[in-house]
């Protein structure tokens, strides 16, 4: 089902490159806070299991040096001071990798949705926010419902995966009773961790999920109706810089046409660097040679560059060149300029044995 706009007309017409553009600049991209969330659950999760055995003996030496620091603890200010930032200082280097990883995830799981972005346009002050009647939309529209059913299926999804495992591992439980101390903290860490996995496999899930929805969203939010499109291209092409763009392509192909006929003409007489024309007769079909090619300083080498590569004659005369440089493409040449160029394909023609004038 098509998207209403506010103004008025269903949004059925594919987003343009500028109004994607337009969204981008302000920050509105398809992102998906499940994915940053899963991935920082999930890859600092393996990274905290790695990571435990330095951590736990690190954390070890500390207790255990200011459990020494206890016993010569003079209690002035000064010592409790040292004491403090020697707690402080030793906790942020152990909890430093971990809070680092989370930073690193976090900004790559951001540049896979929607690349590298860099505005400073959310931050900026919205008043409309502070209108009463469009705030209790917001929080009774589309989205905070899906947001709210969101949690709450995650939640309840969370907590019947942890309930069900503990309960599964409930007879395995009662027999640590006659255990060791151990044994009964080996069985606690595979039953949370055995939870925690369980838990990221189910965010992984909903990110993925997620991602779709937020991405299919954002197009629905993208795709304009036909009078937005028809407002848009009056403002393109109104533009300057859209207009010289679109100049810029058209002398791009017409010069890309033009240059496929050199190889057709019969002969490009030059001046003999700077000006180059390329000329076609078939006494078949045209009462006059034509000009089908013509250029100055670069394009003219280009022209001489692909007539010797097709073998097609380069005839140095300046003062024919500078007249035939001045007729328009495809158009014939003068009455007066018969004579001129007629001697040319004529001695061209002699050369390749086949006269046609």
């Amino acid at each position: 089902m098509a998207e209403e706009a506010p103004t008025g007309g269903e949004r059925t017409e594919d987003p343009s490159a500028k109004r994607r553009d337009d969204f981008r600049k302000k920050g509105q991209v398809a992102q998906s806070k499940e994915v940053q969330t899963a991935a920082i659950f999930s890859i600092g999760l393996l990274f905290w299991l790695f990571y435990m055995p330095h951590f736990w003996d690190s954390l070890t030496t500390l207790v255990a040096s200011i459990w020494q620091s206890t016993w010569e603890f003079q209690g002035t200010p000064s010592a409790t001071y040292n004491l403090s930032i020697h707690l402080t200082k030793e906790m942020g280097i152990l909890l430093a990798p971990l809070f680092l990883l989370i930073l690193i995830i976090g900004f790559f799981s951001s540049f896979f949705q929607f690349g590298w972005l860099l505005t400073g346009v959310p931050l900026l002050p919205d008043f409309s926010k502070l209108d009463p009647i469009a705030g209790m939309g917001r929080i009774f529209s589309k989205r905070a419902i899906l947001e709210s059913f969101k949690s709450i299926a995650k939640v309840t999804l969370i907590g019947w995966v942890a309930s069900t495992t503990v309960i599964n591992k409930f007879n395995e439980a009662l027999i640590l009773v006659d255990t060791s101390i151990t044994a009964t903290m080996i069985f606690l860490a595979k039953t949370a961790g055995l939870i925690l996995a369980k838990i990221s496999a189910i965010l992984i899930l909903l990110a993925f999920i997620d991602f779709l929805y937020v991405r299919w969203e954002m197009e629905q939010k993208l795709k304009m109706t036909k009078q937005e499109q028809k407002e848009e291209f009056k403002e393109s092409e109104g533009d300057p810089h859209v207009k010289s763009q679109i100049r810029a392509l058209q002398q791009q192909m017409a010069r890309k046409r033009m240059m496929a006929e050199v190889p057709k003409a019969d002969a490009v007489i030059t001046n003999p660097t700077h000006l180059a024309v390329a000329i076609k007769y078939d006494q078949t079909i045209m009462a006059a040679p034509i000009v089908v090619a013509k250029g100055a300083d670069y394009v003219a080498m280009r022209i001489r560059e692909i007539a010797r590569e097709n073998n097609v004659p380069l005839i140095e005369n300046p003062p024919v060149a500078r007249l035939l440089h001045k007729i328009d493409l495809g158009a014939p040449i003068p009455e007066e300029m018969f004579k001129a160029v007629a001697e040319i394909l004529a001695h061209i023609y002699s050369l390749k044995g086949n006269r046609k004038v």
